[in-house]
C-alpha cells in the first residue's frame, strides 16, 4: 500500500465509523477527488457530509471550528500547505484557545491536513514547507508521519481520542512511496518503532551498535537522511542512526539520549527554511537536556532561506539534499563550522 492510499483508506474508515464526520475544503467533489486525490470516492459514498467550499480558507477553516465545539467532527483539507498561512488565526486565537478559555469544557476535535513541501516544480507559493508556523502555539497537535509509519492508524488513532485541533502534514513526494515496515528494512538497514500513538521509528546501519552519527528528522525528509548515510557509510565508513519522528511538538526524548550516549553527534534535517525553524527548537532542548553528553554543538540541515523557484535545477539546489548532509557533516567532524 502506498501513502496516499493509505490515507484515502483512513477518510472512507473514518466516515464510516463515525456518523458524526464531515469533509470540508476545496475541489474535494468526484471524480476530481482533491488536487491530490487524497478525497477520491468519499463524495459519491457520503453526498451528504462532503463539503466542496468557495476559496475561503479562514472561512471554512472557521466554520470547522465551530462545527467541531458543537460536536461534529470535521476533517478539513487544506489543497497547498502554503495557504495554511490564511488559517492562522483560526488555530492560533481560536480553536487552540477555546478548552483552556471554557475551562475544558469545550472539546474542538477539529483535523487539519494539508499537503506540504516541494520537489514538484509548483514554484515558490505553492511548494513551501511551513510547519514551523504551528510549531510554538500550545493546545494543538502537529503530526507528520513518514512512509515508515503507518499514517492510516495515525489518522485514525487522531479522529478516535484527540479532543484539541491537530494540524496534519503530509509531504507531497511521499503519496506515491510505498509504506515501509521498519523492522523489515532493506539493504543494511535495521528499525524498530517505540509503538507510541504518534510513534517514533529508529533506523540503523549498523545493528545499534556503536553509531558515530544522530540523525533527528520527519516525513519526506527521513529519504534524504538514508541517501546521506548510504554514502557516508560507503565514503566515509560513518555509521548513523537516524530517528524519525512524527509527533513535531514532542520529542522523544529517551530515544535521543541513548542514540547520543553512543555518536555524542546531533544533526536535525528538515525541508523548511533554515532560520527559525524546527531545527532550532530541537537543537535549543537537546542542548537543555544533554549538553554534557554532546561531541559538539547540535547542528541543523534545512532548506535555504530563499522563495523555492519553479526550475526544477534551482529547487533542487534551494531545498534539502543529501549533499547538503553530507557537507554538514564533513565541517562538523573537521571542526570547519559556526
Amino acid at each position: 500500500m502506498n501513502y496516499l492510499k493509505s490515507l484515502n483508506e483512513a477518510l472512507h474508515k473514518a466516515m464510516d465509523l463515525y456518523p458524526h464526520a464531515v469533509i470540508i475544503g476545496e475541489d474535494l467533489l468526484d471524480p476530481y477527488g482533491g488536487a491530490f486525490k487524497v478525497s477520491k470516492g468519499l463524495s459519491s459514498k457520503y453526498p451528504q457530509r462532503v463539503f466542496s467550499t468557495p476559496i475561503s480558507e479562514a472561512g471554512f477553516v472557521g466554520l470547522a471550528t465551530g462545527m467541531a465545539m458543537r460536536g461534529m467532527l470535521p476533517i478539513v483539507e487544506i489543497m497547498f500547505g502554503d495557504f495554511t498561512a490564511l488559517i492562522v488565526n483560526q488555530i492560533l486565537n481560536h480553536g487552540s484557545k477555546y478548552r483552556g478559555m471554557y475551562d475544558n469544557k469545550v472539546d474542538v476535535p477539529l483535523l487539519v491536513r494539508t499537503p506540504m513541501g516541494g520537489g514538484r516544480g509548483y514554484g515558490p507559493t505553492h511548494s513551501q514547507s511551513l510547519e514551523k508556523l504551528f510549531l510554538g502555539i500550545p493546545g494543538i497537535n502537529l503530526i507528520s508521519p513518514s512512509i515508515y509509519h503507518d499514517p492510516q492508524k495515525i489518522l485514525l488513532s487522531i479522529l478516535a481520542t484527540e479532543k484539541k485541533p491537530t494540524i496534519f502534514i503530509e509531504n507531497k513526494l511521499l503519496y506515491p512511496a510505498d509504506l515501509i515496515d521498519p523492522e523489515n528494512m532493506p539493504g543494511n538497514w535495521k528499525g524498530f518503532s517505540d509503538k507510541k500513538k504518534y510513534n517514533t521509528v529508529i533506523l540503523s546501519n549498523n545493528d545499534f551498535e556503536i553509531n558515530d552519527l544522530t540523525f533527528i528528522t520527519y516525513g519526506a525528509n527521513a529519504e534524504v537522511a538514508i541517501n546521506a548515510c548510504n554514502e557516508l557509510l560507503y565514503e566515509e565508513e560513518l555509521t548513523s542512526e537516524i530517528i524519525i519522528i512524527s509527533d513535531l511538538r514532542n520529542l522523544p526524548l529517551e530515544i535521543i539520549k541513548n542514540s547520543i550516549n553512543k555518536s555524542g553527534i546531533v544533526i536535525t534535517l528538515e525541508e523548511g527554511t533554515y532560520r527559525g525553524g524546527l531545527g532550532a527548537e530541537y537543537s535549543a532542548v537537546i542542548h537543555e537536556h544533554f549538553f554534557h553528553i554532546l561531541k559538539h554543538p547540535v547542528q541543523r540541515v534545512a532548506s535555504y532561506d530563499f522563495p523555492i523557484p519553479n526550475s526544477k535545477t534551482i529547487e533542487s539546489e534551494i531545498l534539502i539534499n543529501p549533499k547538503m548532509v553530507i557537507k554538514k557533516v564533513k565541517q562538523l567532524l573537521t571542526n570547519d563550522y559556526v
